[in-house]
């Protein structure tokens, strides 16, 4: 993955808390001083805009790409004929103003090699996915590892913890 700044994700099974999570982490990465963009990537449809509001008309006319913009954010949407239409994480990646940011952290595309934390929560039942995984670089969870673990272990409801170790391997090292 090709980002020129660091891009971090995070993988788990659905019901982990990823999004509860990030909410969370957002807050205390930018009380270091880190300014961070976020891509989240969804299974399902989801409309970002409603019947009766300009922007929804102006799609639903037939525009390709609608921009909104205010003076304190703007939204792009753009519409996919098909689901092979979806751009890559990479091509998202590249549509980022990184200029305005000193990461992108990623919800999702776990099936995609580049460093991600897992997050696992013991009584869902699921499996680990780091021993299949070498891209994950750490796993913050609930319980303890396997002995044999090779990646570093952090409590996933530890926010600073999780907080002190995206610092640290991304920007203590510079």
């Amino acid at each position: 993955m090709n980002a020129p700044i660091p891009i971090l994700g995070f993988s788990a099974w659905s019901g982990t808390g990823k999004t509860t999570l990030l909410r969370q982490l957002i807050p205390a990465l930018k009380a270091r001083g880190l300014r961070v963009s976020v891509i989240k990537h969804a299974h399902h449809h989801f409309d970002l805009d409603f019947p009766g509001k300009d922007s929804y008309e102006l799609r639903k006319a037939g525009a390709e790409q609608t921009v909104i913009c205010t003076t304190t954010r703007m939204a792009t949407i753009t519409e996919f004929d098909t689901p092979g239409d979806e751009p890559s994480l990479q091509q998202i990646i590249a549509s980022l103003d990184t200029q305005r940011v000193d990461m992108i952290l990623v919800e999702g595309y776990k099936d995609i090699r580049f460093p991600k934390v897992e997050l696992h929560r013991k009584a869902l039942g699921k499996p680990y996915m780091y021993p299949k995984d070498d891209a994950i670089i750490a796993i913050a969870c609930d319980a303890a590892l396997p002995d044999d673990s090779r990646i570093p272990v952090l409590d996933i409801n530890d926010i600073e913890a999780v907080a002190n170790f995206i610092f640290d391997e991304f920007y203590a090292k510079s």
